[in-house]
């Protein structure tokens, strides 16, 4: 039996966020959610205890739960009284922390004894996984951009576009012929706020550009310029003056590391199918 109360305990550390909600519709539409979703993961945790009961695992002693008592107060710098008015201001009673802090003990040591021994990964799918990351490094991560605005106005004229196009066709034909970008942006550039600095940008990660943009930024080379290109002020000429790849350490110095996320992923999605089989097996009634 799972009690309201202590779905209520649960949810405490919750409520300061549900408050800041404004709209009351909204706020009772999340707290249903989120009550669902807690209660979801009492019963999972529920099912696992048993199972961990079934199997004969040792028991969570009370030294154990002490260890990690004594841990959080220290790591957070309190004394016992300060502990336990923190706990208090949860709603938490020490008694009801202890068999807390059993519950997830006994639920790691399940997972670890239950779950962790069906977890096996194969040198071969360290290799895949390394040989992906490879392919993955040999794209750009990062340009080093320059810009000339061409800016147009609100509504343009097709004679206004058209005149805007043929300058950046110039620009671009002026820098593949030699010119230097950054005088061009000095004496074209519209963007006040770069012409004196040669149109530069700085550096540019993937993801912080418009879509559009970045389809063509991130398929230029190093001293390569491209233009036109519509923006929301006018017209753009783009110039990269550097790229970044991510750089891969040699798959020796790499395979551990990469077994350890391959194992906590498979760890996840086998924990998932577990409790799907626990739940399968159990009858759960919500009376709520």
């Amino acid at each position: 039996i799972i009690l309201d109360s202590e779905l209520a305990v649960q949810l405490m550390p919750y409520e300061p966020d549900l408050e800041g909600i404004d709209d009351p519709k909204e706020r009772a539409r999340r707290k249903d959610k989120l009550r669902a979703q807690v209660l979801d993961e009492m019963i999972a945790e529920q099912l696992i205890i048993e199972a961990a009961a079934a199997a004969r695992l040792e028991e969570i002693s009370s030294k154990e739960v002490d260890q990690i008592i004594a841990d959080t107060k220290s790591d957070n710098k309190l004394d016992d009284a300060t502990f336990q008015q923190a706990l208090a201001a949860q709603g938490v009673t020490l008694a009801q922390y202890r068999q807390n802090v059993k519950r997830q003990l006994t639920r790691v040591r399940a997972m670890k004894m239950l779950v962790a021994p069906k977890v096996n990964v194969a040198d071969e799918e360290v290799r895949a996984q390394y040989d992906q990351m490879v392919r993955r490094s040999d794209a750009v991560s990062q340009v080093r951009l320059a810009h000339i605005q061409l800016t147009l106005p609100e509504r343009p004229t097709d004679a206004e576009v058209a005149a805007a196009r043929a300058k950046a066709g110039a620009i671009v034909t002026r820098v593949r012929g030699g010119e230097e970008f950054g005088k061009l942006a000095a004496e074209f550039s519209d963007d006040a706020n770069t012409k004196t600095s040669g149109g530069e940008l700085g550096w540019i990660e993937r993801g912080t550009l418009d879509p559009a943009w970045e389809q063509v930024v991130f398929g230029m080379e190093p001293k390569e310029v491209r233009g036109p290109v519509a923006g929301p002020r006018g017209l753009e000429v783009f110039y990269v003056t550097e790229t970044k790849r991510t750089e891969m350490k040699p798959f020796e110095k790499m395979k551990d590391q990469i077994k350890g996320e391959l194992q906590q992923r498979n760890m996840q999605k086998q924990t998932t199918t577990w409790i799907d089989e626990l739940r399968r097996k159990a009858y759960v009634e919500v009376k709520l």
